[in-house]
């Protein structure tokens, strides 16, 4: 099977999202004892794409297939994200992908996009969005918002814990068949169900600790 080159470059950590000052809740994991190896990484990993990971998912998968309104999904969205900070750091990461997304594939539906909210638009579709206006599907959008989650979970536990990289992306590789089955279930979920009947898993956890994690003075990652 032939990978879209623009899905590589839009799943390419390179590509300048800001993505690269997040580490999707390790380091507050970390501080509380929760991540200290490779094994409880891939724990983490595993928790996460049991939650928050197949939402943001088919809401990626929605965004790109033109679902329904971008302001419902947006709203659809918030309201699955029950952490105040986790909906100001999403709006964030929207607004710096929107950016690079718009000069690098112009087109797309960006003008409704900006519209949503006064605060950016949620991440994942953002990202959506940004998928459909460089030709890719609505599966391929899903795999990039699990990749994504992926990718800035293990660089975040490199930087922090001093891992062995190469044991870190050989535990990244091994969850690719399953990134694979998640995304395919997010597009058929897109497709088949109404908005208001996507995935809407959280973690009360990774919720509680991004609030404790926005308190901190000093910190690596800003979420």
């Amino acid at each position: 099977m032939t990978v879209p080159a623009a899905l590589l470059l839009l799943a390419d950590s390179r590509f300048p999202t800001g993505a690269h000052a997040h580490s999707a809740g390790v380091e507050a994991s970390h501080a509380r004892g929760d991540v200290v190896n490779v094994a409880d990484l891939e724990a983490f990993l595993d928790g996460r794409l049991l939650t928050t990971a197949p939402v943001e998912a088919a809401f990626a998968a929605a965004a790109c297939a033109g679902a329904a309104a971008l302001a419902v999904l947006d709203h659809e969205l918030a309201i699955r994200t029950p952490s105040p900070r986790l909906r100001t750091v999403s709006r964030s990461l929207g607004r710096q992908l929107l950016r690079p997304g718009e000069r690098a594939w112009p087109g797309g539906r960006y003008s409704e996009l900006r519209a949503v909210h006064p605060d950016g638009p949620m991440q994942p579709v953002t990202l959506g969005v940004v998928a459909d206006a460089a030709g890719l599907t609505p599966g391929d959008a899903a795999l990039c918002s699990l990749h994504h989650l992926v990718g800035a979970a293990t660089t975040a536990a490199i930087r922090i814990l001093g891992l062995d990289p190469f044991e870190v992306h050989a535990a990244a590789a091994r969850l690719a068949p399953r990134l694979d089955d998640l995304a395919a279930l997010a597009a058929a979920q897109a497709a088949t169900r109404p908005v208001t009947e996507l995935p809407a898993t959280t973690s009360v956890l990774a919720d509680i600790l991004a609030e404790h994690h926005a308190t901190w003075e000093v910190r690596l990652f800003a979420s």
